[in-house]
């Protein structure tokens, strides 16, 4: 009996929670299917209105900014372009870097991991101005390869992955010397298909990372052809509508990878314990 009350005291808390989070949510998506003269004079709705699609075609096809020459349909691709360039050469470049310090046999193996870990402590905004220099040289401003290529390096995600390969047996590598794999042949074949759902995990945490930033895209942006979610934000300051389909419809793309790839995500997360 003591167990069943425990029990139903833990799902209690989990749906207080729950709710706790999807209310805003609802309340702004509800919101945002109404007119604003019902928001101004009203206040926030918790039933949903008739009209969703006017309100969505006109947030997403309206041309707005300074110029009037970008629509958030754009910005959104624009997002998620550098959120999967970010978080595809992040996963690429922390798994062979991983791999490089765990299984090569270098002397320095030690020195170089923690000088790639110390990066940690070095934020995006003191590196700023000579990040800008070398790609103002390169002449890629105003392009996805700037906006991506600067910031795709991620210790975090070489600490994750050198932790895993480290929690791999030695035997394996032996086993794979002994059918002849070359290093290449054992990181293709044996490494990477143990090694999804850490992918899966860190794609996603730099999915995120890169499709939330702000900062660097507006240093590395001089045309509205770049913008992307979070500078887009400033097209909608006409209404309040406009705003809360504009948040509503900006959480999409993130909330579809997680949903897809969850499953690796919270293996990923529990393998390293």
């Amino acid at each position: 009996m003591q167990q069943f009350y425990t029990k139903s005291f833990n799902h209690l808390i989990l749906i207080m929670g729950l709710f706790i989070m999807i209310v805003p949510f609802w309340l702004i998506f509800a919101s945002s299917t109404h007119t604003s003269s019902i928001i101004n004079t009203q206040g926030l709705q918790f039933w949903t209105g008739d009209h969703f699609f006017d309100n969505y075609d006109r947030v997403l096809n309206k041309k707005g900014g300074f110029f009037s020459e970008i629509t958030a349909s754009r910005i959104f691709l624009n997002s998620f372009i550098m959120a999967v360039g970010v978080a595809s050469i992040s996963v690429v470049t922390s798994l062979m870097a991983a791999y490089a310090i765990v299984y090569f046999k270098i002397k320095q193996a030690s020195l170089f991991f923690w000088l790639i870990f110390i990066t940690l402590l070095v934020p995006l905004e003191l590196r700023i101005l000579p990040s800008y220099s070398v790609v103002s040289k390169l002449n890629l401003i105003n392009s996805f390869i700037g906006l991506i290529v600067p910031i795709s390096a991620s210790a975090i995600a070489t600490f994750f992955f050198r932790q895993f390969y480290r929690s791999i047996p030695d035997e394996l590598l032996e086993s794979a010397k002994l059918d002849g794999a070359n290093s290449w042949k054992f990181f293709i074949d044996f490494l990477l298909p143990l090694s999804k759902t850490m992918i899966a995990a860190m794609f996603i945490f730099m999915f995120v990372f890169g499709y939330n930033q702000y900062l660097w895209p507006i240093i590395m942006t001089t045309t509205e052809e770049y913008w992307t979610v979070v500078m887009g934000l400033k097209m909608m300051y006409g209404s309040l509508v406009d705003r809360f389909a504009y948040i509503i419809l900006s959480m999409i793309p993130p909330v579809l990878i997680v949903i897809f790839l969850q499953r690796w995500f919270i293996q990923g997360i529990f393998q390293n314990k």
